[in-house]
C-alpha cells in the first residue's frame, strides 16, 4: 500500500486569509502553526508578523492602511 497522505500546507495566499482559523504572516505569507507565533502591529492589529524581518519588509506596503486604522482606534 502506497502513503497517500498529502503534506501540510504552511502558506498563505494573501495576508487576509484564514485556513482553519490558522492566521499567515502578512509579509512572507507562511502559516501560523504550533512552532511560529505570531505577533500583531501593535498600532492596528490588522495584520500579523512571523518576525521582526517580516514586519520591517512589509512597513512600505502596510504604513498608510496601518495609520488609517489607528486612526480609528
Amino acid at each position: 500500500m502506497s502513503d497517500d497522505s498529502a503534506a501540510v500546507d504552511t502558506s498563505c495566499e494573501n495576508e487576509a486569509e484564514v485556513v482553519d482559523n490558522t492566521s499567515c504572516c502578512a509579509s512572507c505569507g507562511v502559516a501560523e502553526i504550533d512552532e511560529v507565533k505570531f505577533k500583531e502591529c501593535a498600532n492596528c492589529d490588522l495584520v500579523r508578523y512571523c518576525s521582526d524581518e517580516c514586519q520591517e519588509n512589509h512597513k512600505s506596503q502596510h504604513e498608510e492602511d496601518c495609520k488609517k486604522r489607528a486612526a480609528e482606534l
